[in-house]
Order: structure tokens, then C-alpha cells, then sequence
């Protein structure tokens, strides 16, 4: 009898945790009317669940959790898209326990059904169509060769592509058009709606320009993670480059391949005088494919021969665009960081490696310099580069490079300056946003908005957009890449939810560095659970399958990450040369995992092959 006491003594105890939670549910419900009633009206109910799930979790439910596992009963572990439905539910199975009668369920405005169809339906609305067989659509960053080259267009949406994505910040509205028309095509031929979303560029703090570097292009062959040989370096030779860009493109006039056949041998040296050949596999009447063993470097001008003796006319190779600069950056080592837009340089040093002056590069926004304070910490590249604010001026800083790769790290134009220590503000749109917000608008379906730290942000996003007039179902994407867009994200995520459709890409490199590495895993997850509170879509982003989409081969951990993202709406590709490997890939992997996981919820498929029985 004291076992059984005891036991309903826990029932109660639940019972009474349960009611006060609801309680507490209701109060912050009436709080919030005001905001609630500028909601959307397919939002409204999601609003609600998303101010239900604040409130749940402004206190620690986990001793509830407990005593619900040693009944039998749900945790309460998974309640994110349906609050007040999952706590009426475990309240009404207790007092079934308690009184000893049949369950008398308390039926919630928002259901377990009805909150997994909404959330459905809102993915639908903002990123399309998902592919058969899975329910995790894919985003790609178009490469510029998508502009010229209609093809690649077309098998990155065979291939498995649910939306393409622009990036503002690269390229011009030429190429942008470009893009979109090969992708609209594509995409009617193939019979396969494929949504465009462009990024506006937003202030984030950039590199600026580097001194160019030599008219040089390497060729290598492909192996596998511990340098083994896995199969020769295809390359092509002609005045353009080849069709589907895939291979390699070597510039060479048409008529000095004219003679060529299946089979024969190019001999060179190259740039560092090493003896190379390349072997002719296929020729065709726009140039010729070409195979080749060994690393090789070649440059604008070398010369190609037939025989051996390098006494045949020579083929020469063409103009060769310039190598991207950078600067290699160690341990120790000072960079200055300037206001003054000219080229960055490495390090200059005299003969004797002494150093004469430090490397030095350009910022893309001068207005962080009267934000900063010495001593504070600088990241390069999504992490890559770790520094030191050492002296600071008005137009310039000194920074102590304390972290990097053993071999030095390179740092190149372009790349994402972070100050995680230092409290940047940045007001609204810029003007090259507002212009390319015009673009967007006109060309494409959904726009992804950068930085986005408060909801004043949305609000600005908002009255632009509303100047613009866009059409029906125009969708926004809000990018949190920072410790004050996760700090805001319930307030940004209401003030969004004026509008529809909405999603929210979780930008993991810069959140990473802005909320320390150590917290990156807990952060990601609550923005998850944020989002499905308010059944709001989720994009997966930053270095899934990056390996592969740029060297050709996955790592293990890429491999498990990309199945740790079948749990979320939509999972973004960056681009690469092997893009297309990746698409296929990540494809195949949420195909394999529908079976395991819908969402947040873990399925349970017969196993197989765990043992003989």
C-alpha cells in the first residue's frame, strides 16, 4: 500500500506541475495579444504555440520529465510544434491513472496532426516541391559557370537540386539573369519546379582585394584522402571552355589541335621544370579531352610538343586567367588591416627573411574601426584564422595572428571578417542591398536576408519590400549568423510571422565563431526548436559535404553531419567542382534516412543486419 501511495502521490504532484505550466501558458498568451493579433492569419496559430513554448521553457521542466519516464509516459521531450496539445494529453492520461477511468482527452486548438501539417505546408509554400522519396529538399549556391552554361544548369536540378541559391555579394545582375534563365528552363524541360533564392550581400565585415597572382593553372590527378593515386587529371583543350564544365579547361586555339588523334602524347616541361605529358583520349571538332598522371603547373605561353625532342611545331597554351591571391599567414605573424581599399599583399621580407613590412589587406566596412578596442578578438574565414587586436588607429589596426593551421593558414579576398567580442551595430539595409532587393524582387522567388540580429531588421526588410511591391507568395528568408540574432530570435521570429512565407537559415559558420565553438551544438539546436515552435522552415547551412563538393572525397564526420540534417527542412550545398557528386550524395543519404527520422521524431523500421537471429 505505501508503493501505491507513493505513486499516486507522484501523479498528483505531476498533475499539479502540469496545471501550473498551462496556467503559466495562458498568462503569457494574454501578455502577448497585441503582438499576436499582427500576425498573419495562417500564422496566428503557430504565434500562439511559439509564445506557449517561451513560456514552457522559462523554467526547468526537467524534474517533470523524470517522473513522466518512470510512469511510461512521454517526456514531454519532442512538444516544440504542439505545446498546449502534448501537456493536456499527459495531463488527461494522469488523471485516468489517478482516478482509475478511461482517459477523457482535453481536446487542444492545435493538434499533433494539424501542427505536422502545418509545418508541411509552410516548407511547401516558401521552398517548393520536395523530391520524391524524401522530404528534405536541397539548396545549392549556383557557381558562375551556371551563367554560360546550361547544362550544368539542367543536371543540378537532374541530380536532385529543390532550390538554387544566388549570392548578391558575387557576380552582377548580367549573370544573375543568366542564371535564373538556365534554371527556369531547366526546370520546366525536366518537369521539376526549382524555387531561386537570392542573398543580399547585408554588411557583413569582408577582406577586400588581393595583388593578383601569376597566370598559372594546376592540373592534378584524383586521390583519396591519404594521397594515393585513385585515377588520372581529364582535361580539356580548346579556345572555350568544355560544354558541361566538368573538366578542367587548358586554352588553346582550335588549329593547333586540328592535327591531334586519339592516342597521341603531348610532351612539356612545366612551371618548375619537371617533365609532363599529357595524353590525347578524345578529340572532337571544338577542341580535344586530354588525360594526365602527375601534378602539373602551366602558365600563359609554355609551349606543347608532339615529340619527345620538342622539335614539332609547338602547340601554345592561351591566356590563362590569374591566380587568386593570398596572403599565408603563421603563428605570430602581423597583419594590418586597413580602411584604404588598395590590394593586400603579403608579407615583404629581404633576402635573408628578415622582415621588412607585415602583410596587410583592406576591410569591406570601415565604420567597425570606431567599434573596436584593442585586445579584443579578430577571426578570418569562418574560424580559419584566429588574431589579436594589438594596435588600433582610425584608419588602420594591427593584429597578432595567434592561431592557425602548423603550416600556416592563407587568408584571400572575400573572406568573413568576425569580431565576437565586440558589439558592431550596423543600421538597416545598405544601399547595394536596396538596389539588389529591386533585382530580386522582380527575378526571383524567395530573398535571404544576412545579419539579422533584432526584429527592427524584419522591419526594414519589411517596408522595403513593400515599396517594391513583390508578387504573392514571395518569400523571406532571415539568416541568424550571430549572438544577438539567437538572443532576439523570439521576437524576430514574431515580428517576421507578419508576413508569409518565412524561414530561417541557421548559418553555422559565422554563429560558430560569434558564440564560441563550445556552444555552436546547444545554440543550433535551440534556433531548431524555436523554429518548429512557430513551424517556421529551417535551412541547414555552412560546410555540409564540403570535402566532397570541393576535393571530391566526404570525410566521416561530413558524412554524419549530413545525416544529422535530414531532421530539418532544407540542407544548403556551397558550390565546388564536384557539386553535382554532392547533390547525388546528399540525395541519397535523406532518401536512406526517411525511413528513420520525420522531423524532430525518431522512426523505428525493422532493423537490418544487426546480427544472424
Amino acid at each position: 500500500m505505501a508503493e501505491i501511495g507513493k505513486k499516486e502521490k507522484n501523479i498528483q504532484w505531476l498533475i499539479s506541475e502540469i496545471s501550473a505550466i498551462l496556467a503559466r501558458l495562458e498568462h503569457f498568451e494574454a501578455k502577448a495579444s497585441a503582438e499576436l493579433s499582427e500576425v498573419h492569419p495562417k500564422f496566428l496559430k503557430s504565434a500562439r504555440n511559439l509564445i506557449h513554448y517561451r513560456a514552457l521553457r522559462k523554467e526547468d521542466i526537467r524534474p517533470i520529465q523524470k517522473k513522466l519516464a518512470n510512469l511510461g509516459l512521454s517526456r514531454l521531450d519532442k512538444p516544440e510544434s504542439h505545446v498546449m496539445a502534448s501537456l493536456l494529453a499527459s495531463k488527461a492520461i494522469l488523471e485516468g491513472f489517478l482516478n482509475n477511468e478511461p482517459i477523457k482527452r482535453h481536446k487542444a486548438e492545435l493538434t499533433f496532426k494539424k501542427s505536422n501539417r502545418m509545418g508541411k505546408s509552410n516548407a511547401k509554400s516558401l521552398l517548393g516541391y520536395r523530391s520524391k522519396g524524401r522530404r528534405t529538399r536541397i539548396m545549392v549556391t549556383l557557381p558562375t559557370a551556371v551563367a554560360y552554361d546550361y547544362q550544368l544548369a539542367h543536371d543540378m536540378i537532374a541530380s536532385g537540386m529543390n532550390c538554387a541559391r544566388i549570392n548578391c555579394a558575387h557576380d552582377s545582375e548580367k549573370e544573375w539573369s543568366l542564371m535564373i534563365g538556365h534554371i527556369r528552363t531547366a526546370s520546366e524541360k525536366l518537369k521539376k519546379k526549382c524555387k531561386i533564392s537570392m542573398d543580399l550581400g547585408g554588411p557583413k565585415v569582408r577582406t577586400g582585394t588581393l595583388t593578383a597572382g601569376p597566370k598559372v593553372k594546376k592540373f592534378r590527378p584524383t586521390k583519396d584522402v591519404r594521397g594515393n593515386f585513385i585515377k588520372d587529371c581529364e582535361l580539356w583543350m580548346g579556345p572555350v571552355p568544355y560544354p558541361k564544365a566538368e573538366l578542367s579547361h587548358l586554352p588553346v586555339a582550335l588549329a593547333s589541335l586540328e592535327k591531334l588523334k586519339s592516342g597521341d602524347i603531348l610532351f612539356f616541361r612545366d612551371t618548375r621544370n619537371k617533365k609532363r605529358e599529357f595524353t590525347i583520349t578524345k578529340t572532337t571538332k571544338n577542341g580535344c579531352i586530354a588525360q594526365c598522371a602527375k601534378t602539373t603547373f602551366l602558365e600563359t605561353g609554355m609551349q606543347l610538343y608532339t615529340d619527345s625532342a620538342y622539335s614539332s611545331p609547338p602547340i601554345v597554351v592561351g591566356e590563362i586567367p590569374r591566380v587568386e591571391g593570398y596572403i599565408r599567414l603563421h603563428t605570430g605573424d602581423f597583419l594590418r588591416l586597413h580602411k584604404d581599399a588598395v590590394p593586400g599583399e603579403p608579407a615583404l621580407k629581404d633576402e635573408e627573411n628578415n622582415l621588412i613590412s607585415p602583410a596587410h589587406i583592406s576591410c569591406t566596412s570601415v565604420e567597425v574601426f570606431e567599434q573596436l578596442r584593442e585586445g579584443e578578438p579578430v577571426f578570418f574565414d569562418d574560424g580559419k584564422i584566429e588574431g589579436v587586436i594589438r594596435q588600433l588607429a582610425p584608419d588602420e589596426m594591427t593584429i597578432e595572428i595567434v592561431n592557425t593551421r602548423k603550416i600556416g593558414s592563407k587568408l584571400r579576398a572575400d573572406k568573413g571578417i568576425n569580431f565576437p567580442g565586440s558589439k558592431l551595430e550596423f543600421k538597416g539595409l545598405t544601399a547595394k542591398d536596396k538596389k539588389d532587393l529591386a533585382f530580386v524582387v522582380q527575378n526571383a522567388d524567395i530573398v535571404n536576408v544576412s545579419f539579422v540580429n533584432r526584429k527592427q531588421d524584419v522591419k526594414d526588410l519589411v517596408a522595403e519590400l513593400q515599396k517594391l511591391d513583390p508578387p504573392k507568395g514571395f518569400g523571406i528568408i532571415l539568416k541568424i549568423e550571430t549572438q544577438s540574432g539567437f538572443n532576439n530570435l523570439s521576437k524576430i521570429l514574431l515580428e517576421a510571422m507578419k508576413t508569409y512565407p518565412v524561414g530561417v537559415m541557421i548559418a553555422r559558420g559565422d554563429l560558430a565563431i560569434e558564440c564560441g565553438w563550445d556552444n555552436i551544438g546547444r545554440v543550433q539546436r535551440e534556433i531548431l526548436s524555436l523554429c518548429r515552435a512557430a513551424h517556421i522552415p529551417e535551412i541547414w547551412a555552412t560546410q555540409v559535404l564540403e570535402n566532397l563538393s570541393k576535393e571530391g572525397i566526404p570525410s566521416r564526420a561530413e558524412m554524419t553531419d549530413a545525416a544529422m540534417a535530414q531532421r530539418t527542412d532544407c540542407v544548403m550545398l556551397n558550390k565546388g567542382p564536384y557539386i553535382l557528386q554532392a547533390i547525388r550524395l546528399l540525395s541519397t543519404i535523406f532518401k536512406d534516412m526517411e525511413l528513420y527520422q520525420e522531423k524532430n521524431a525518431r522512426l523505428w523500421p525493422a532493423m537490418e543486419r544487426a546480427d544472424n537471429h
